[in-house]
């Protein structure tokens, strides 16, 4: 099985967010023809995510899949899944041989997803980020889902929307808070509404990649924060969320895949990247 953390970096994750196991299938083939090295697959959207269609899901593409369930439907609706029937969402994909599962902060605390009920005694708690978690007992649980992952020759990507500005000293702090947990990838989105605050998330890029030993997606969101999703990755970041075609159920402040290739191969030639 191909590691998410062995393909070339930065890895160009082509979003599948499909309703059905052969439009998902279409999308992928679309997606490794205009240059993905991976796939996002968005397990919740699908009709069915039984562990016989995403077995013929994975084994339609030679990229690694990672899976992950943010608990929508293909109508960006709630879909209301308990947080044991999206953790059971990731084991089916794991057994059906996807590379690995995007595992988000709040998993086994679903009351976490929105706000922030940790404590109060870390740097990055003033600015009350979502998906993040302090409770032992909830990161034991996170933990145990982790090695059961490793023992199954996957990986973990464990991702944190705060959906809140946060300073470089409290994203690093928070990226390595979430490495105790032993996961191959952090993911962390924080937002940039300024300049000032779109720059700070490049300066924080750099002191991510100097600082914390497992491999780091950081980018911004907010109004201005859609540069940091190409610069960031030029400049250590693990990988660029990209959209192949984009429909009513893409995040369109994704970033183009087939320009996104362009951009990065462009960047290798010139000897750019860093």
């Amino acid at each position: 099985m191909k590691k998410i953390t062995t393909v070339r970096t930065p890895a160009l994750a082509g979003v599948v967010r499909e309703a059905n196991e052969l439009s998902a299938i279409a999308e992928i083939k679309n997606c490794y023809f205009d240059g993905a090295d991976m796939i996002d697959l968005h397990m919740s959207f699908l009709e069915s995510s039984d562990v016989e269609v995403l077995k013929r899901i994975v084994d339609s593409t030679p990229l690694p899949i990672l899976a992950l369930n943010y608990n929508l439907d293909a109508r960006l609706q709630p879909l209301n899944l308990t947080e044991e029937e999206r953790v059971a969402s990731f084991k089916r994909a794991i057994e059906a041989g996807a590379a690995g599962i995007d595992m988000q902060g709040y998993t086994f605390h679903a009351e976490s997803k929105t706000q922030y009920l940790g404590d109060e005694g870390y740097s990055f708690a003033s600015v009350k980020p979502c998906e993040v978690v302090t409770d032992s007992a909830i990161i034991d649980k996170q933990c145990e889902l982790i090695e059961w992952v490793h023992g199954h020759g996957a990986e973990v990507l464990l991702s944190c929307h705060p959906a809140r500005v946060m300073s470089c000293e409290q994203v690093v702090d928070l990226a390595l808070f979430l490495e105790k947990r032993n996961p191959d990838v952090i993911k962390l989105v924080t937002f940039a509404e300024t300049d000032e605050e779109l720059i700070e998330a490049f300066k924080t890029m750099k002191a991510l990649k100097k600082e914390v030993k497992t491999a780091v997606s950081f980018h911004a969101g907010g109004a201005k924060g859609d540069l940091s999703r190409i610069i960031n990755p030029i400049l250590g970041g693990h990988m660029i969320f990209c959209v192949d075609r984009y429909n009513e159920r893409s995040t369109m402040g994704q970033l183009d895949l087939k320009t996104t290739r362009q951009i990065i191969d462009g960047m290798k030639k010139i000897g750019g990247m860093i």
